[in-house]
């Protein structure tokens, strides 16, 4: 059943992940894009292939299992510690740039302008004042 399931979630992230990187490689965007959109669509791919990664290693895991049963289980650990080595590595090398897409998206970058409140205070009328 596990192996079943984590199959299904692979297939499904793995084929979101592709259509969002050729998404992002085959549309005409706009410079305004680039600030919203884009960045968006490159942390859905990031983070599904990330997932996708994940569950393709326990897809692995569980079906050397099955294979490999009781007869030589000894086998199946340091297989799948090799197989987890790349995956292991590429997700380290490539999590810091999902962090930084994600907190440049989401905070107040340098092309935003500050917004200014509508009304004002009590308490800055009596600053305003003028003196003579």
């Amino acid at each position: 059943m596990i192996f079943i399931i984590s199959d299904a979630l692979s297939l499904f992230t793995s084929t979101t992940s592709l259509l969002m990187f050729l998404g992002i490689l085959t549309s005409w965007y706009r410079e305004e894009d680039f600030l919203q959109i884009v960045p968006i669509k490159l942390m859905v791919g990031l983070s599904t292939l990330f997932f996708s990664l994940a569950t393709m290693m326990i897809t692995f895991g569980v079906a050397l299992f099955m294979v490999l049963g009781e007869r030589i289980a000894w086998v199946s650990f340091p297989i799948i510690l090799l197989a987890s080595l790349p995956v292991t590595l590429f997700a380290l090398l490539q999590f810091p740039l999902l962090v930084e897409i994600f907190i440049s998206t989401n905070r107040p970058g340098i092309f935003d302008k500050p917004k200014k409140s509508s009304f004002r205070s009590g308490s800055n009328r009596s600053s305003t004042r003028c003196v003579r």
